[in-house]
């Protein structure tokens, strides 16, 4: 079975794992863009770790991981929440050069960033979201790929020693997650804080031999027995992905609403309509006089009786 996320947690010391593989989903994103390889490697890594990441949040709301870049690629977001419903996009210009590197795509002049945002849909009044920013370079230079990144983003955000193995082509996306936890107290502390440090040495060694071609080809049952099968883990129940874009034409006419009557109607003064695509799902919204009056009707109304009242004063 494609499209799931799976946990896993080694009986012998605090480390946990996860293991995603986006096939419908990832597709469903690939149906609403033509990007190209490079593009396409890179947002499909960033959809699995996405997903690795939103399944252990502690609240009902959305991870947004976000990369800006200063290169050929702009920008790139993907979406999950906690119900691991996902969606991306990605912005480019075409000048992209032959097999770049993550560098030479998003970090060309060493301004690029590494986002991602932690965003509650029930909010607090006057809470915000959280987020973490970091450069996509460490003391040892520039990052060379996407699970570097995040590794980097992990420790300096997070605190919290992570390793990812990612790969993504045109049909699929898989992601493979180890994060050692805290370690808690009880029995020789020497021995079981070796044994912990042992268990997480080794099962990053494992991880390491991961190849792109087999993380492609192998199912992600295959992939966990053939990394770990002479440890005690405990995998459980898998959690489904899917697609799904929130976009909506009330979403959009607030966007509308927030530019406010003049700047709408200075719009429409130049053309008949406001057309809007959503980068997500390139669903096609358009906005005319009458549905821009109808927008900001309860504004100007408020505004006439606030102008009325202020003249029989």
């Amino acid at each position: 079975m494609s499209d799931q996320l799976k946990k896993f947690v080694f009986d012998a010391a605090p480390v946990r794992g996860e293991i995603v593989n986006l096939r419908t989903t990832w597709q469903t994103v690939l149906q609403n863009h033509d990007y190209p390889a490079p593009v396409r490697t890179l947002l499909g890594e960033m959809m699995a770790a996405a997903a690795l990441l939103s399944a252990n949040l502690k609240f009902d709301g959305a991870l947004i991981m976000q990369i800006h870049g200063d290169g050929p690629v702009q920008m790139l977001v993907v979406e999950c929440n906690s119900d691991l419903m996902m969606r991306a996009t990605a912005k480019y210009s075409p000048d992209l050069p032959a097999n770049p590197t993550l560098a030479q795509m998003v970090n060309a002049n060493g301004n690029g960033r590494f986002a991602i945002t932690l965003d509650p849909h029930d909010r607090r009044p006057g809470q915000q979201a959280y987020q973490g920013i970091v450069p996509l370079a460490d003391e040892n230079g520039p990052l060379d790929d996407m699970a570097a990144v995040l590794r980097h983003y992990m420790l300096h955000s997070e605190q919290l020693d992570t390793h990812l193995w990612l790969a993504a082509d045109e049909q699929q996306a898989v992601g493979v997650m180890l994060q050692r936890l805290p370690r808690e107290g009880g029995g020789d502390a020497r021995a079981v804080a070796q044994e912990a440090e042992d268990t997480w040495e080794r099962a990053c060694h494992l991880g390491a031999t991961l190849k792109r071609e087999e993380m492609l080809s192998v199912s992600a049952d295959d992939l966990l027995h053939r990394l770990f099968w002479q440890e005690d883990v405990r995998v459980f129940e898998p959690q489904p992905t899917h697609f799904r874009c929130t976009c909506s034409r009330r979403g959009v006419g607030n966007m509308l609403r927030m530019l406010g009557w003049e700047e709408v109607k200075s719009i429409l003064d130049e053309r008949e309509k406001i057309d809007i695509d959503c980068e997500f799902c390139r669903q096609h919204y358009t906005f005319d006089a009458v549905d821009a009056t109808q927008l900001f009707a309860g504004d100007r109304l408020s505004a006439d009786v606030t102008v009325a009242s202020s003249q029989r004063h």
